[in-house]
C-alpha cells in the first residue's frame, strides 16, 4: 500500500486551508497513493474565540469535501483532525474516508494538551475540546489501522492496545509544539513503531500560527516510519506531500526476527 503525508501550514481562514488541503490531496493521489493523511486542526489555526464558529457536525462542510476528494481520487483520504460539534459539546475529530467517500472511521482525541511552555501562552485544550473515550480501528485495503491524534502519541498504553486489537498500521495526524517536537517528536514516532512493530503514518503541521508576539509555532517533521523504526518519507517544513510504500511481507518479517508482541506478559487486553 502506498501511503502519503500531506503537510501544510493553516491559518484563521477556513476556506483557504480546506482549499490547501484539497490540493494536497490531488497532488497525493497523482503520486499514486492509496491513502492520503492530512495533519491535525488542518481546517483552522487560530484563535480559540472561533473555535465554537469553526465547528460543525460529522457530516458537514468539511467532511463533505473531504468525501468527495475521495470519491474523485479514488483515494482514502485521512481527513486529519477537524472541530466536531456533537449538541453542546466540541471534539478534535479524525475522519477516515474510502475510496468512494463513504466515512468508515471516526476517532475523537483522547488525551488533550493542556500544558505551559516556556515563552508562549498556556494551552488548554481541555477548554474547547471534549475527550474521546473509544479505541478506533479499521480496515484499508486489507490493513488493520489504528487511530490516534497528536498528543496521544505520548500515551504508549493506547498504541499497545491498538497493536493488540490487531493494528498494523497507526495513523497519527498532529500538530507538534516547535517546542516540544525538536527533542520528542521523532524519537517517540520511531519509538511507537519499534515497540508495537507497526508502520506509523504521521502527517503534522508546520509553521507560526496566531499572533507573533506569542511566539507559536508547529514543527512540521511529517514521517512515515516502519515497524523496525526506519524513517521512509519525511518532509523536514514546508507545505508538501512524501509517500512511502508500506510492505507487509517486511512487517511480517519483523514480527516473527523479533516477536516481542507474542512474548507480552501483561492482560491480553494491554
Amino acid at each position: 500500500m502506498r501511503v502519503a503525508v500531506c503537510q501544510l501550514n493553516p491559518g484563521e481562514d477556513v476556506e483557504k486551508n480546506v482549499r490547501a488541503a484539497e490540493e494536497l490531496l490531488a497532488e497525493a493521489a497523482d503520486a499514486g497513493a492509496d491513502l492520503a493523511g492530512l495533519p491535525e486542526l488542518f481546517p483552522y489555526m487560530g484563535p480559540a474565540a472561533r473555535h465554537g464558529e469553526v465547528a460543525e457536525p460529522v457530516p458537514g462542510p468539511t467532511g463533505e469535501r473531504l468525501a468527495e476528494a475521495a470519491r474523485r481520487h479514488r483515494m482514502w483520504v485521512l481527513g486529519g483532525s477537524i472541530y466536531e460539534r456533537d449538541g453542546d459539546r466540541i471534539f478534535n475529530t479524525s475522519l477516515l474516508f474510502d475510496r468512494e467517500g463513504r466515512l468508515a472511521a471516526r476517532y475523537r482525541k483522547i488525551h488533550l494538551f493542556d500544558v505551559d511552555l516556556p515563552g508562549q501562552p498556556p494551552i488548554r485544550e481541555s477548554a474547547t475540546f471534549t475527550a474521546g473515550e473509544e479505541l478506533v480501528t479499521a480496515e484499508v485495503e486489507g490493513w488493520r489501522v489504528g487511530m490516534a491524534i497528536c498528543y496521544d502519541l505520548r500515551f504508549p498504553e493506547l498504541f499497545r492496545m491498538l497493536a493488540a486489537r490487531g493494528a498494523e498500521v497507526l495513523l497519527l495526524p498532529s500538530a507538534f509544539t516547535h517546542e516540544t517536537g525538536q527533542d520528542h517528536w521523532e524519537v517517540l514516532v520511531r519509538a511507537r513503531a519499534i515497540e508495537d512493530q507497526c508502520f506509523v503514518v504521521a502527517p503534522a503541521q508546520w509553521g507560526p500560527w496566531g499572533p507573533p508576539e506569542e511566539g507559536r509555532r508547529c514543527f512540521g517533521h511529517s514521517l512515515v516510519v516502519d515497524p523496525w523504526g526506519r524513517v521512509l518519507a519525511r518532509i523536514p517544513e514546508g507545505t508538501g506531500v512524501a509517500v512511502a510504500e508500506l510492505d507487509r511481507e517486511e512487517l511480517r518479517r519483523i514480527r516473527e526476527r523479533l516477536p516481542a508482541l507474542r512474548h507480552r506478559r501483561l492482560a491480553p487486553s494491554c
